[in-house]
């Protein structure tokens, strides 16, 4: 996470990138199934997973291009649009790496970024297309102030 803060308190051009990897759990499923109530049988099914030619259950696609809001959130980006693309799916277990590429910043700080979500054999397995506002000087400040703080509470020491 700090990373991608003090990136952001440094400043965000075109051409800024940034990488999270992880892995999902069953956990992960179950809990992104009760939030969004999607139950789909590809998700906890086997013979539905079976008749739909998948080898296993797979993650919702929405809870993969989650991705993007992990480095969004941190980066304070104030999202206006995001455009998927599945390309593959992602099994439980699998581990998948998000690259998210600032492709433009205008004077008003309107951004586009794209994101690209490999798995891990290298293949892509979403896509996705994002526009939103990055923080201005003043609220990277303040998130320079949030990071102090952080840095000075016993919870993060």
């Amino acid at each position: 996470m700090s990373y991608i803060r003090r990136q952001t308190i440094a400043g965000l051009t075109p051409g800024t990138v940034f990488t999270v990897t992880r892995s999902f759990s069953d956990a992960d499923v179950q809990v992104f199934a009760d939030m969004t109530l999607d139950y789909n049988p590809v998700h906890f099914d086997d013979r539905f997973i079976a008749a739909k030619g998948f080898k296993n259950r797979i993650c919702h696609g929405l809870l993969v291009g989650g991705m993007v809001t992990q480095v969004g959130g941190q980066i304070g980006w104030l999202a206006s649009g995001m455009s998927f693309r599945f390309k593959k799916p992602v099994y439980i277990g699998d581990t998948v790496t998000c690259t998210v590429t600032i492709t433009d910043i205008d004077e008003k700080g309107r951004a586009k970024a794209d994101a690209v979500i490999v798995n891990q054999l290298g293949e892509v397995v979403l896509t996705a297309h994002l526009t939103g506002i990055v923080p201005n000087k003043a609220e990277a400040c303040i998130l320079e102030q949030m990071m102090e703080a952080e840095a000075d509470s016993p919870k993060f020491s």
